[in-house]
């Protein structure tokens, strides 16, 4: 009987070393999944980070696209606004660029004496017709420039002559040879002048 359970004790031993290598055994392997399962989620950490910094990315990309078609949509919403303006402010222009000549012709026939009743009559009526077109225009902001005494600017005047003036200084505008206009702030036509050198 004592070699029984010495038998039995041996084998209980035994059986209780295979229980523990077992249980080593078990423990190993959780222990060497879950570092399985860490790098898992490492990886997916990693790519999920990965991710996120491509879509932030892509966020900054579109919203610096959006801010750029705003201010191109506000500068030209602000340039129509002018051009409307500017197309509003000189909406006359060409209408007085085909008037000018006309005009032209209409101081030229004033220039001329009247002798008789008769031709009295008719430059009365040219001069009524000519304060009546530059009346008009005036109210349209057109104006003449002047020229004739002041000093020579090459926007407002257009030089064809240059003559030695005793007693007038150099670079005045001694004589008009035809009239320049202005409409508001713009030249429509330079003056023709003649300067003293």
């Amino acid at each position: 009987m004592a070699e029984e359970k010495t038998t039995n004790s041996a084998e209980m031993e035994q059986e209780d070393v295979q229980v523990e290598e077992t249980v080593e055994e078990v423990f190993e392997e959780a222990e060497a999944t879950p570092s399985n399962e860490e790098n898992a989620d490492e990886e997916e950490l990693k790519a999920a980070n990965e991710k996120i910094a491509a879509l932030e990315a892509k966020l900054e990309e579109e919203s610096n696209r959006y801010l750029r078609l705003q201010a191109d949509f506000d500068n030209s919403r602000r340039r129509s606004k002018l051009d409307m303006e500017a197309a509003q402010t000189y909406r006359a222009q060409s209408l007085v660029m085909d008037l000018l000549p006309s005009i032209d012709n209409l101081e030229r026939a004033l220039k001329i004496e009247a002798a008789d009743e008769q031709t009295q009559s008719l430059y009365t009526g040219v001069e009524m017709v000519y304060r009546g077109i530059i009346e008009a225009l005036k109210k349209e902001g057109v104006e003449a420039i002047e020229a004739v005494g002041t000093e020579f600017d090459p926007h407002l005047h257009q030089a064809v002559m240059q003559e030695e003036v005793e007693g007038t200084e150099s670079n005045i505008v001694v004589e008009e040879f035809q009239k320049g206009y202005k409409l508001k702030d713009r030249v429509i036509r330079p003056a023709m002048v003649k300067v003293s050198q």
